[in-house]
């Protein structure tokens, strides 16, 4: 295994990372925006009104998301365990 594999089979794992994680964190920043400008219009400045509808939106983005998120998962480990014996070279 050259050094140079081993980096880019980092940086794959990365970007998957990323990807998967990416509409659970778009979800939260739309929202986080959304209830900002409700409290900067009612002015009501309260922590917990932040909190929750962001965790309750970032919860059903992930249910709606799994089914694509376990299908990236399960073709990345598929790969590598089929591309087992090349690695090993």
């Amino acid at each position: 295994m050259s050094p140079e594999f081993a980096i880019g089979f980092g940086r794959q794992a990365i970007e998957l990372a990323l990807t998967m994680a990416l509409p659970m964190l778009g979800v939260g920043l739309a929202v986080g925006i959304i209830v900002s400008v409700i409290q900067a219009a009612t002015q009501i400045q309260e922590m917990t009104l932040t909190f929750i509808p962001k965790v309750v939106s970032m919860f059903v983005a992930l249910l709606v998301a799994l089914p694509w998120l376990m299908e990236r998962m399960m073709t990345f480990t598929r790969e590598l365990f089929t591309n087992i014996p090349l690695y090993i070279r």
